[in-house]
């Protein structure tokens, strides 16, 4: 027996022994997935070594296999739209123009974040910068978007331990590294405590003839591994974010350590081989280390490989192979080189001060095969390691009743308003969004707030600028609304697209593609798989008639404690182009005396919205959102954007068109006189408040207003006029609300947990 592997004798036990077996060493496999590991080494005369069945584990857990998921992903959302995608690895790649594309994806890192805070969200920013430079492509802007307690829950961490750890865990990774925090969202609700989601995204630019390709196909490619050294730390990380978070699998062990110190210089290396045509093949260590990025760069290409582990660089002695083979360290690089460019690339990390070295190579064949020491540690055929179980899980879909509570009517709504406005869902991040650097690099034209200075108020997407070369700029937002998803999983999948997708028009760019972060409870559940299967159809029916692909994206189940389960909530990363970010339009309102229209007229759909959250209202119709007519309209505002006639912009989502003109007034300091009557025959506040989708409020300049309706062609209501600094809303000779801009802005910026 070696002093550095075990082999585990496995072939002759029964189901209870190869329980045991996947329990003691923390494998996460179920009886059935150990059962036909059995068989394959039966099949080969021999029994597995630790090292052999630690990278099954790995390779075969929910986190890297997508176990549950990958057969309705390929149903529903893979190849849509895809003749828009350009490249597709670590991130997806879609062209901007002749020279430069643009790279996106969105991340979990939720069930780390719910076991250490501050290490779970700042490896999960570390972990993302590496999906985006893996493409060979240079970060320009972190986002996420956050789903919060509010009370706590049993035993588990205060959810204003999680909060404060998780922002500061990103504010620090993201500040240290240098690449701007632009853009994102926080949720409360206690459907999120214990099980806080940390989504977060990235995007960045690189040159069309840059683009890297992350699989070996040539025998004698070298691989060297760079960044920070291998150690003990996130061992088991994709295990444990496999499982429900009370099922014993979770451990502050699992959850990486990040060192940005290392990243920015790495990334700096890493691009600068790239530029110089010396890298053949790119990929990040992400969950499962090199267990999982070996396996994969090699079995994309067709080619075997060889892997000496004692030329790992280890950051703590007497590390085991298997140790070293799953390690989840953060900052670490795999790079292909031909074996001409290899000490070009070493110098090259050695001025950077990073550490590398070559530890094997690819060769001929279909095995992976792992020494230590000059002992055979692991030889896997790469078809077996990489290709786990899919299930087709039982579901059971769900049906919803839209009976609701009538809330009463009311002689005046600026209670209501005020509500909305320090509702937690609604006011200003100011607190964690002010701690970020969201314009460091210089290239940040459009920020989280814009408007007077000291002022600011909201925005619907961040700007960023392409280049110094001209005026070209991609655009960054995202959409979610998990009271939404709560309720209907399906139109709630519809409707963060169309959030999206609205949220990018309104900045004037054309949307280009979407990332996806799926976040769901327990697969093995049938109304947790239902629920899961309804929200990728709604999101592929969306996205299909829109025209825009997803190019990227990622699945975390079994965010799950006990019963407590969240909803199936998709959090969508999208990201579109402008031509002249001078053109970029922004929501504050542009002067007095100017008309104000609302683009699409609300319907009777309050199912989760806000009106009916902060009265206490349960049921409704869940907003329903039809592609089509999403095009139509932001088609129809693009061409009038691109005249130059309107001046502010901004979506209708949570509080209907009364709260998205209230947000309009905060960082211009002009008020609004608004006339509802003749415009609806219904109840007022069903129109002020419904949160009817792809609806746009636009201030458009004075005297433009015909010109602007024959660009509508019919499908715009004038809602009043920009001036004086009040809200003022009247009907039928009535003020429904009247509130100065002041109390509008003091009451955004208060509503802090």
């Amino acid at each position: 027996m070696s002093d550095f592997f075990k082999v585990i004798a496995l072939r002759n036990l029964t189901l209870k022994g190869l329980k045991k077996i996947s329990e003691d060493l923390a494998l996460g496999l179920s009886i059935q997935e150990m059962a036909r590991i059995q068989s394959y080494f039966r099949n080969l005369g021999r029994d597995p070594t630790d090292v052999e069945l630690q990278a099954l584990g790995q390779a075969w857990s929910e986190h890297c296999g997508y176990k549950s998921s990958k057969i309705y992903l390929k149903r529903y959302i893979f190849g849509l739209n895809s003749e828009k995608i350009y490249s597709q690895g670590d991130a997806g790649v879609v062209l901007l123009d002749e020279n430069y594309a643009v790279a996106l994806k969105m991340e979990s890192h939720n069930h780390p974040s719910a076991i250490e805070p501050y290490g779970g969200a700042s490896t999960g920013v570390g972990g993302i910068l590496r999906d985006i430079l893996s493409m060979g492509a240079q970060p320009v802007a972190v986002t996420d978007v956050l789903y919060f307690g509010i009370n706590k829950y049993r035993d588990y961490p205060s959810p204003a331990f999680i909060r404060s750890g998780v922002i500061s865990g990103i504010r620090d990774y993201g500040n240290r590294v240098g690449i701007p925090t632009v853009s994102g969202g926080i949720y409360y609700s206690d459907m999120f405590s214990p099980n806080v989601l940390v989504n977060v995204g990235c995007v960045g630019i690189v040159k069309k003839d840059k683009i890297a390709k992350q699989s070996i196909d040539k025998e004698g490619i070298k691989l060297i591994i760079a960044g920070g050294k291998t150690g003990r730390d996130g061992i088991h990380g994709v295990n444990m974010a496999s499982a429900n978070l009370d099922s014993g699998s979770a451990n502050i062990s699992t959850v990486q350590l990040g060192n940005p110190i290392i990243k920015e210089p790495l990334i700096h290396a890493v691009l600068q081989a790239n530029e110089a045509g010396l890298i053949y093949s790119l990929k990040d260590l992400g969950g499962g280390g090199l267990s999982s990025v070996v396996g994969e760069m090699l079995y994309s290409g067709g080619k075997g490989g060889v892997v000496y582990l004692d030329k790992v660089p280890l950051k703590e002695r007497d590390m085991l192979p298997w140790e070293i083979w799953v390690s989840e360290s953060q900052e670490r690089m795999l790079l292909g080189v031909e074996e001409q460019n290899v000490q070009k690339v070493l110098d090259i990390m050695n001025d950077w001060d990073i550490t590398s070295a070559v530890i094997g190579e690819s060769v001929k064949g279909s095995k992976l095969t792992l020494y230590y020491k000059g002992e055979i540690v692991m030889d896997l055929d790469l078809d077996f390691m990489t290709s786990p179980p899919l299930y087709q899980r039982a579901y059971r879909l769900k049906y919803n009743e839209y009976k609701f509570d009538m809330p009463k009517e009311r002689e005046s709504y600026n209670d209501i308003i005020l509500k909305m406005l320090s509702d937690l869902n609604v006011a200003s991040k100011e607190y964690a969004v002010r701690q970020y650097d969201h314009t460091v690099r210089g290239n940040t034209v459009i920020p989280p707030f814009t408007g007077i200075i000291g002022k600011e108020g909201p925005t619907d997407a961040s700007v960023i600028r392409i280049n110094w070369e001209d005026y070209s700029a991609i655009s960054v937002s995202h959409g979610s609304n998990p009271f939404y998803s709560k309720i209907d999983p399906y139109m709630g999948a519809r409707n963060a697209v169309d959030e999206a997708y609205r949220n990018l028009v309104s900045v004037n760019s054309i949307p280009l593609a979407f990332s996806d972060c799926l976040n769901s409870g327990n697969p093995e559940r049938p109304e947790r798989m239902g629920e899961f299967i309804s929200m990728i159809k709604g999101l592929s029916d969306e996205a299909k008639d829109l025209g825009v692909p997803f190019v990227s994206g990622n699945v975390s189940l079994y965010n799950e404690t006990g019963v407590k389960s969240i909803p199936s909530i998709p959090t969508i990363l999208a990201v579109g182009k402008l031509k002249d970010y001078r053109k970029a339009i922004t929501p504050d309102f542009k002067g007095t005396g100017n008309p104000i229209y609302l683009i699409g007229r609300p319907g009777i759909e309050f199912g989760g919205s806000l009106y009916f959250r902060i009265q206490r209202k349960n049921g409704g119709r869940v907003p329903f959102s039809d592609p089509k007519v999403l095009y139509q309209r932001s088609e129809m505002v693009l061409r009038a954007m691109d005249a130059g006639i309107i001046l502010s912009s901004h979506d209708v989502s949570e509080g209907g068109l009364a709260l998205a003109i209230a947000e309009m007034t905060i960082g211009s300091d002009i008020g609004a006189e608004i006339d509802l009557t003749g415009i609806t025959v219904g109840r007022p506040d069903f129109f002020m408040f419904s949160e009817s989708q792809s609806m746009f409020i636009l201030e458009v300049q004075k005297g433009k207003e015909k010109e602007f309706e024959e660009y509508m062609k019919g499908l715009s209501i004038k809602l009043g006029y920009t001036g004086s600094q009040m809200l003022d809303v009247k009907f039928n000779g009535k003020t429904l609300v009247y509130l100065h801009i002041d109390q509008i802005r003091s009451k955004w910026k208060e509503g802090y947990i």
